[in-house]
């Protein structure tokens, strides 16, 4: 008898089958629809007016002048990744002014986007700080939790959104953040917080500020919208630079996924400011020692590209006009789909109203109200399920829509598909 008779069976064969993401694999069943009417509004990828990627013109203009510069190699970079992208990434969110950076208290290193910062980001915590329990938003990205276990953390929920008033809970906010331990890690969204799109106030971010110090809570941020919310850098990055400014120690993991289109290239960057540049100067040599063995040192191509484009002040003012432009367009389909819905609840008052106001109390005004590229719509599960059924509209199943997939031309769609499932599943 063969060998290959005896071993029939792979010494994999108890691995079951893995579920799809609950992001991505509304990607996958979009893909597989051949319905001409599908819309995909899961997954956090601008589109178009007409429904199409966008590539940046001045990323185009960037990658060109890279493309021509012959001095250029492909040798490695070192293992906390490109010197000018990382102090350019550092300015960018703590502002070209920050004590903390005129004073060599933060260090930054380039990592593989959002995710890789904050898995950076956690790694270190998990060796190198005191209390390994992360406090979350309720609820937030479907990544963090699975990112902040594998690194050795403990992840507790604090409440965030409350259903009702499709609006932060705040006072439920403070009581959990008030609650929590000593030194514990509090996970913060800096800007349009997905996936409800709900943020605090500059009020409320101070609230939560003083809260935050009193207690000796850590506060690890992460960026992955700024500019894209308001269509203001600065005014996205205000609520990191009230922590910066107060002296205290925080991280922040910066994406360049959204705000300059650059998805695919995995460009990101994680920040610790610190006391002292000294303690900074130690904090690096750490990080070093996570990055190594994980994957040696970041891409050069991408974090290239960020480097121009914030370097150049014409390419970076450029850069800013597009951003608005997105930001803008974003906000335009907001304020189209709820006028769309408010005209669609007019036109069907009688029908309407008694699940209405079950279902979303006084009017859909929290869709103009949210802010980014989520909206949290409020519709549940079986809503979800019936409008992908009967109206081919993907989304994620808590009800979360990627604004940006939307368009002027399907927004009468998304209305009916919206109405209908409201009024057929209260």
């Amino acid at each position: 008898m063969s060998a290959s008779s005896d071993h029939q069976d792979s010494v994999f064969s108890h691995v079951v089958q893995a579920p799809e993401d609950p992001i991505l694999g509304v990607t996958v069943a979009y893909n597989k629809d051949p319905n001409p009417i599908k819309l995909n509004l899961g997954v956090g990828a601008y589109r178009t007016e007409e429904g199409k990627p966008l590539v940046l013109n001045v990323v185009r203009r960037a990658e060109q002048m890279l493309v021509n510069d012959q001095s250029r190699v492909k040798e490695y970079l070192p293992i906390i990744g490109l010197s000018d992208f990382n102090k350019s990434s550092a300015k960018l969110i703590f502002g070209a002014d920050s004590t903390a950076i005129q004073e060599n208290r933060v260090t930054t290193v380039q990592c593989l986007s959002g995710t890789g910062s904050l898995r950076v980001g956690a790694e270190f915590l998990a060796r190198h700080y005191h209390e390994h329990t992360i406090y979350i938003p309720q609820p937030t990205w479907g990544n963090h939790p699975k990112i902040f276990n594998l690194a050795g953390l403990s992840v507790k929920p604090y409440r965030y959104y409350n259903p009702q008033t499709r609006g932060l809970d705040f006072q439920g906010l403070l009581e959990d953040l008030g609650a929590a331990p000593s030194g514990a890690i509090v996970l913060l969204h800096a800007c349009a917080h997905n996936p409800t799109g709900v943020d605090p106030t500059l009020d409320q971010w101070e609230q939560i500020r003083q809260l935050m110090r009193s207690k000796g809570l850590l506060p690890f941020f992460d960026s992955a919208y700024q500019g894209f919310a308001s269509g203001s850098l600065d005014a996205d990055a205000q609520s990191v630079r009230m922590f910066v400014a107060d002296g205290g120690e925080c991280l922040a993991a910066q994406s360049y996924a959204k705000n300059m289109g650059l998805y695919g290239e995995r460009v990101g960057a994680l920040s610790i400011v610190c006391k002292t540049a000294d303690v900074a100067s130690r904090v690096e040599s750490q990080l070093k020692m996570v990055i190594r063995p994980m994957y040696s040192n970041p891409p050069i191509h991408g974090a290239s590209i960020v480097a121009v484009i914030l370097k150049d002040r014409d390419l970076y003012n450029e850069w800013t006009v597009e951003l608005k432009a997105m930001a803008d367009r974003i906000i335009s389909m907001r304020k189209q789909l709820f006028d769309a819905l408010q005209a669609k609840g007019m036109a069907y008052k009688l029908l309407f109203t008694l699940v209405i106001h079950v279902c979303t109390p006084g009017d859909w005004s929290h869709i103009i109200k949210q802010i980014g590229m989520f909206t949290f719509t409020g519709l549940n599960t079986e809503q979800v399920a019936f409008m992908t059924r009967e109206y081919h509209i993907y989304m994620t199943s808590d009800g979360r829509i990627s604004m940006a997939g939307l368009n002027s031309r399907k927004v009468p769609h998304l209305a009916d598909a919206i109405h209908a499932a409201v009024a057929s599943i209260a």
